[in-house]
């Protein structure tokens, strides 16, 4: 089976053919950094992560660009409200969102342009529509003439006669532009804001127009894999889309991808709401792998449903691959196997199906459960019988290496594991201390062989929601 992908445009999986062979010249929409990064933002780029670990993973060599737009009306406000440059305020929001991207285990793209680095490339893209018949200058501000345009909408399948001006960089331009959805390829400079020399006079770019200069500079005219949510398939795509038609003459991108809303109880999220949570929020409640692996159990393309329940079942999941792992290489330790070729062909041969299918990240984790259920079958049998343990090797190395192309598994058992038990603690309210004073008791009393005792404590931790484990070492203590 061949790798097919959902192309936006087309409304249909689509073989994937990219335009150089071995190589994927691939363009996320990043950030506009303001604010700190929410769990939008999470879906977003955790998906497209897991898109170019794939590609990767199947021998692609490639460019991944995903950029910051460091100028902007929202970012002018903010920086403004608190009294800094835009440089400071831009600055420490980057810093930020590579931290909690970080924390997720999204991998940094091979590259990150800012758009103040690129304006004198966006300067000439803008002079090229113009040259080219499709953008025209009003008092300072440049327009594109979206009825220069014969393929405009045909992103989003919009119908042209029943849309009305609403995008951002329209608002307010009805009157001056020829029609009311032109949208600014550049705007002339006000007080107090940000500006660059331009053949128009002082200005900043428009919100569109980066994105299709940095990544014709990176990736070329035309290349592969456009990616964003799908709150960027109108208007901002689809302005991509035209503008760069209208320097090249081509369809730019080969494969649009989009992936789905987040909601929070059903609802979507929203300021307005009070339900709106950054990634930090989430992260300090629950470890930040619980959250990649939540996003994960819905196809990138649907929406997604947050709620405190499915992220904690998350972290449960996310806490047995770990102590799955942690047990398998205690015992390869000691008695180490020898990984099976065909075995572990075998559960690459499913994990490819499922990925090869429009990156089935769902379809995965439900493998890996099968992996780490085998796993812990063959660790509870008696015997040290050398094909136990080169199935127990197999089988580890089936999790590991599926496992870290989705961006699961790869961090250190015990320090995750404590993470989890952490915010675990954290969330329930209960004291560690007093917790460890009731197991020390419990040891005393069977010692002392009072072990109707010792099972009393037992059964009243197991109602706080803890849970003991005896063994040669003593005994530990986790909170479920």
């Amino acid at each position: 089976m061949s790798l097919k992908l959902y192309n936006t445009r087309t409304r249909a999986k689509e073989p994937f053919v990219p335009l150089a062979e071995g190589k994927v010249g691939m363009y996320v929409c990043g950030v506009t950094v303001y604010d700190r990064c929410h769990i939008g933002h999470a879906r977003a780029y955790v998906s497209f992560d897991v898109v170019q670990r794939y590609l990767r993973y199947r021998g692609y060599d490639v460019t991944y660009v995903r950029n910051f737009t460091d100028v902007d009306d929202k970012i002018i406000v903010r920086a403004n409200e608190r009294g800094e440059s835009v440089t400071e305020l831009t600055d420490r929001f980057i810093r930020e969102y590579h931290e909690d991207m970080a924390a997720l285990g999204v991998a940094q793209a091979d590259v990150e342009p800012r758009v103040t680095d690129h304006v004198a490339e966006i300067v000439a893209m803008v002079q090229r529509i113009i040259e080219r018949g499709h953008g025209y200058v009003v008092d300072g501000d440049v327009y594109f003439d979206i009825e220069s345009y014969p393929g405009y909408l045909g992103l989003s399948g919009r119908k042209l006669d029943d849309m009305k001006a609403g995008a951002s960089d329209r608002m307010g331009a009805e009157k001056r532009t020829r029609h009311p959805m032109d949208f600014a390829l550049w705007k002339a400079a006000k007080p107090g804001e940000p500006a660059w020399d331009s053949p128009w006079g002082p200005g900043r770019p428009g919100w569109h127009i980066e994105c299709s200069t940095m990544s014709a500079k990176y990736l070329g005219d035309v290349f592969d894999i456009h990616g964003g949510g799908a709150d960027l398939v109108f208007p901002h795509h689809e302005n991509e889309r035209a503008q760069s038609w209208a320097c090249s003459g081509e369809e730019f991108v080969r494969y649009w991808m989009h992936n789905g809303f987040v909601k929070i109880d059903d609802e979507k999220m929203s300021k307005s709401l009070g339900n709106f949570f950054t990634i930090r929020q989430v992260t300090e409640r629950f470890h930040p792998e619980s959250l990649r692996y939540f996003l994960l159990t819905t196809h990138y393309r649907s929406p997604i449903n947050f709620f405190d329940g499915a992220i904690t079942e998350a972290e449960n999941r996310v806490e047995y691959l770990y102590e799955t792992v942690a047990a398998a290489r205690a015992w390869l330790e000691n008695r180490p196997g020898t990984v099976k070729a065909a075995d572990l062909e075998a559960w690459r041969a499913r994990f490819v199906e499922v990925m090869d299918d429009d990156f089935n990240s769902a379809a995965v984790l439900g493998i890996l459960a099968d992996a780490a259920r085998a796993l812990n079958e063959a660790l509870a049998i008696k015997g040290k019988a050398p094909e136990k343990s080169d199935q127990i090797a197999t089988l580890l190395a089936t999790i590991e290496e599926q496992g870290g192309v989705v961006g699961l598994c790869g961090r250190d058992p015990a320090e995750t594991l404590a993470g989890i038990q952490a915010r675990k603690l954290a969330r329930s309210g209960l004291d560690r201390a007093a917790i460890e004073a009731k197991v020390a008791e419990r040891t005393a009393a069977r010692q002392a062989k009072d072990f109707a005792r010792g099972d009393a404590i037992r059964n009243e931790l197991l109602a706080l929601g803890v849970a003991l484990m005896d063994g040669p070492e003593g005994t530990r203590w986790k909170v479920g």
